[in-house]
């Protein structure tokens, strides 16, 4: 019997002593606020709750990122974003506007990579057929070279020459003529 109280005592001096070693010491033992002046500390009371309106939440505005890419070919050349390019009498050298308008229309070819574009010649009435073709297909060419200069890829560009045939205005003034002698850009592939 002695056996088992010495057994017993064992065993509760070691549970004693886990359950004491479970203890922290040197815990800080937090300390309720102080009355100053003779007045009560008071804590401040939790703000009541607020309600929150059902509110059907809004969709953020849809980005328009674009609104050239999502046209169709026949509408990008129906009110084309390409500007047609101009020329003198009997010249297929491009002025310092038509560089300027050729340049613009190199950084929206930079912009979609994708397009090919069409430069078609074309001249007034004046002149022989013959010679308004060659002076069509020189126009063009003079297009294509500069747009080339610029970076545009020269697979992405085709020149045809029309003459005299496709005119804008038909008119038969100089100023109908003026506006017949260009270089005009038409998008065939995006």
């Amino acid at each position: 019997m002695a056996r088992s109280t010495v057994l017993t005592i064992v065993l509760i001096a070691a549970v004693t002593a886990a359950g004491c070693s479970n203890r922290r010491v040197g815990t800080p033992v937090p300390v309720p606020p102080t009355a100053s002046a003779g007045r009560p500390a008071t804590v401040p009371a939790p703000a009541p709750p607020q309600r929150i309106e059902d509110v059907a939440p809004v969709p953020p505005p849809a980005l328009v990122e674009d609104a050239i890419a999502d046209r169709t070919i026949d509408d990008l050349n129906r009110s084309s974003p390409l500007d047609a390019v101009f020329f003198g009498v009997d010249s297929a050298d491009l002025d310092a506007a038509a560089r300027a308008i050729v340049t613009a229309n190199a950084d929206l070819l930079r912009k979609y990579p994708t397009w090919v574009v069409t430069i078609e010649g074309h001249c007034d009435e004046r002149g022989t057929p013959e010679y308004n073709l060659a002076l069509g297909e020189r126009r063009a060419a003079a297009v294509r070279t500069y747009l080339t200069s610029l970076g545009v890829a020269p697979n992405r560009i085709r020149t045809v020459s029309y003459g005299k045939e496709f005119p804008f205005d038909p008119a038969h003034t100089e100023d109908a003529w003026s506006k017949n002698r260009r270089g005009h850009f038409v998008v065939t592939s995006r």
